[in-house]
């Protein structure tokens, strides 16, 4: 992406920053990446967005990175409630990922976020999908500024995974895409 005052650098010795910061989107947006939708709760007030900066970081603790844009709301939520969850979509439901692009509406009675059902996780209480094919409560336990966004880390504290499920969805499979 481009700021109102042009290509962000650095760049390279003798090339056109316009040009350069175009391929260099393209080559971001090549990246194989999961596409997720990320639960986060604090003071009764709970959100799901869209996410594909998740990654698994250590195995001994079972430690998982995902990186939020400072400004989001769930980014709030993350830093108040001290938890997240990381719902992992099936590739055939991959049109539920463009409802969780902007904050989420919640329907407390329903127990629906922007119409979707979701469950509370068991460990830390952040919302789940009901449809998720698998996911991951995490408990957080630092956080790491990056500059627009922030990288989460959390500590695995509960997971499942439908061992009938479809396969996860990956940012490939649809049309959306997301790189520097």
């Amino acid at each position: 992406m481009t700021d109102a005052s042009g290509p962000i650098g650095p760049f390279p010795d003798g090339v056109d920053p316009a040009e350069y910061d175009r391929l260099r989107r393209r080559v971001l947006w090549a990246m194989p990446t999961g596409l997720y939708v990320l639960g986060s709760v604090a003071g009764g007030e709970r959100n799901l967005m869209t996410a594909n900066l998740v990654v698994q970081l250590c195995v001994d603790p079972k430690l998982v990175g995902v990186a939020v844009e400072s400004s989001a709301r769930t980014h709030g939520l993350i830093e108040s409630g001290r938890c997240f969850a990381v719902s992992f979509v099936a590739r055939d439901d991959r049109a539920l990922v463009r409802r969780f692009v902007k904050p989420a509406t919640d329907d407390r009675v329903a127990r629906t976020l922007n119409g979707v059902a979701y469950l509370d996780a068991p460990v830390t209480g952040a919302p789940v999908l009901a449809r998720a094919v698998a996911f991951l409560d995490c408990r957080l336990e630092r956080t790491v500024g990056l500059g627009s966004h922030s990288l989460f880390v959390g500590l695995v504290v509960d997971a499942a995974l439908d061992p009938e499920g479809d396969p996860a969805l990956r940012v490939e499979d649809t049309r959306m895409s997301y790189g520097g």
